[in-house]
């Protein structure tokens, strides 16, 4: 079974427009916060924010001009928010993300 890099890589390779990303890393935490809210029992907001975060999703895609990464496969589901959370990081404290990329290949030497 191939490893969380592998799957990085190909989600990583199906996302370069910058709308796409944006799009994703407002949409998937939308779900989240649809799924959340729904457990919660306050219906309205739950189901608004999980169908409008798909929607965003999808949105991008066609922008994009490809299919979502899940339909590759289920794994996708769990890739797609650890790469949204490895993008906002990199953004958010860009030296850090440098500073890993050296020390992995320190450690590959």
């Amino acid at each position: 079974m191939a490893g969380l890099a592998h799957y990085m890589g190909q989600y990583d390779h199906e996302h370069h427009s910058g709308w796409n990303k944006l799009l994703h890393a407002i949409g998937i935490p939308m779900i989240f916060a649809g799924l959340l809210l729904l457990v919660l029992r306050h219906w309205g907001w739950g189901a608004g924010s999980f169908l409008g975060g798909w929607v965003l999703l999808f949105l991008g895609h066609r922008i994009e001009g490809n299919k979502p990464a899940f339909f590759q496969g289920p794994i996708y589901l769990l890739v797609g928010p650890i790469w949204v959370a490895k993008e906002a990081w990199t953004f958010l404290f860009p030296g850090s993300a440098a500073a890993g990329a050296k020390e992995e290949k320190n450690q590959a030497s």
